[in-house]
């Protein structure tokens, strides 16, 4: 009996001692457990941060011609296929040149009937010029005659009849003189338009010759034929009275340069000469660089208006197109035996366009920095009508000249500080504080709704153990995971 006494008496004092230890364990963890926001912190601290610009659009070889047949046609001949390299002059395709031989022809017949008029005209020239001088002649002896019987008349040797006979055949011969120097003039006058006839049918000749020579389609630049789009067969129509058949394409793939679209809000920050960093889909491995060398001065969209009007709308995005060359030294490697060429009109690329760049400045996530407005009674307007974080975020940006640029500094109190501070450029990650804040300064970079609304001067904080212990690195800053 004894010993079961003791046998159940220490099973009471070991039943005891569990319970004071589970107790002093929970006062222990009671005392050290905070209260307060869970949030994310991070140091402030210096930073060289590149203000970028991003955008996304198609590679263009810098010079590409597009040809065309002058002359309406089918292709007889076409002495290329695509990706051919080409030489200026070489001869590309030929257009049938039968219909243009049969005008050469009827146009050469054109000059010389003009100019056989032309004959013909300087013959009636010389006859009614000899025509003139018969009668010249004639006038001449008839006013001796009648200088004569005008004599013979005063001394009453011939009648009157006799007089007035001699005096009419000098009128007459008067006349007939003047009729033919007025054949003469029109003679000299159809000469003159048979010249004119002669050099409208050589011009004529001379425009179908130039026809005929066009059948033949040379190329007007050296590099590679990028794009051909016809066949041997097919009839293409000239550019004389329309926009024409385009048949094929000529580049040069050795200056290549990428062609992208910018919004209207960033051109501002653009500039010629600008470093771009270049990522093509064919090479994710690696970057290219190049410069902006041409933005546009037109929306892209008032450029590509097909009817020429404008849409005055605001309903739709603005866009300029940007042009930047590719750097030769950034893809040298890639150029090689057999592949002289490693980009092709058409690739997508992706670009960064840094516009500013400042050094060894203060810095902090971009997700540190919060807004708020700088009427009290409006925030606390917005908290209490606002059901969820979008909500927040669309209310308390609704009006930005009345918002104030925040972030939230640790103090050794376990609570945060709100600071006013003024902000400049941002990268992808960080964003330059340029007053408000010092480096060192620990900030609370998140969650959201902490940092948008939640948080105010003397809030309570905590920071999850775990987590601050496996977030520490060299320099100092602690990322925390939000709970």
């Amino acid at each position: 009996m004894t010993t079961n006494r003791k046998k159940k008496n220490l099973w009471i004092y070991i039943l005891i001692g569990v319970v004071l230890l589970l107790l002093v364990a929970a006062i222990i963890k009671g005392s050290n457990h905070k209260t307060g926001e869970v949030v994310e912190v991070e140091k402030a601290s210096l930073r060289t941060i590149k203000e970028t610009v991003e955008a996304s659009g198609k590679i263009f070889p810098k010079t590409e011609v597009k040809i065309s047949s002058d002359v309406s046609g089918q292709i007889v001949e076409l002495y290329v296929k695509e990706g051919d390299s080409v030489t200026v002059g070489q001869v590309l395709a030929r257009v049938d040149p039968e219909a243009y031989n049969s005008q050469v022809d009827r146009a050469a017949a054109g000059v010389n009937s003009a100019k056989a008029t032309l004959a013909n005209s300087k013959a009636q020239i010389e006859a009614a010029k000899a025509q003139k001088e018969q009668l010249t002649a004639q006038l001449e002896n008839a006013r001796q005659i009648h200088q004569r019987n005008e004599k013979l008349f005063k001394d009453g040797v011939i009648s009157q009849q006799d007089f007035d006979a001699s005096l009419t055949q000098v009128k007459q011969l008067e006349s007939n003189v003047r009729a033919a120097e007025a054949n003469i003039r029109s003679a000299q006058q159809t000469a003159q338009s048979s010249e004119f006839q002669i050099k409208s049918a050589e011009a004529s000749l001379k425009e179908i010759n130039t026809s005929l020579k066009r059948t033949t389609i040379y190329a007007n630049m050296s590099g590679i034929l990028s794009k051909l789009n016809v066949e041997k067969g097919e009839r293409v129509v000239g550019t004389s009275m329309m926009a024409g058949t385009e048949i094929m394409r000529i580049a040069d793939l050795k200056a290549m340069e990428v062609q992208v679209e910018v919004t209207e809000n960033d051109l501002p920050r653009l500039a010629l000469g600008q470093l771009v960093k270049i990522e093509i889909d064919a090479y994710l491995d690696r970057k290219f660089t190049g410069k902006v060398v041409e933005i546009a001065h037109t929306a892209n969209n008032l450029v590509s208006s097909v009817t020429g009007s404008v849409n005055l709308t605001t309903d739709q995005v603005t866009n300029f197109i940007v042009k930047i060359d590719i750097d030769p030294a950034s893809y040298k490697e890639l150029v090689k035996p057999g592949k002289p060429y490693p980009f092709r009109p058409g690739m997508s690329a992706s670009v960064e366009i840094f516009t500013n760049t400042v050094e060894n400045v203060v810095s902090v996530p971009i997700q540190a920095v919060g807004t708020r407005d700088k009427d009290e009674k409006k925030v606390k307007q917005t908290k209490e009508k606002t059901v969820n974080e979008e909500e927040a975020s669309t209310s308390a940006s609704s009006n930005f000249d009345d918002l104030l640029e925040v972030v939230f500094v640790t103090t050794k109190a376990d609570t945060v500080e709100m600071r006013t501070v003024k902000t400049g450029i941002q990268d992808n990650d960080y964003i330059q504080i340029l007053s408000g804040l010092k480096e060192g300064e620990e900030v609370v970079i998140g969650p959201y709704a902490a940092v948008s609304r939640k948080l105010e001067s003397g809030s309570k904080y905590q920071i999850e153990k775990d987590k601050e212990k496996s977030k520490k690195d060299s320099e100092g800053k602690v990322n925390v995971e939000v709970d």
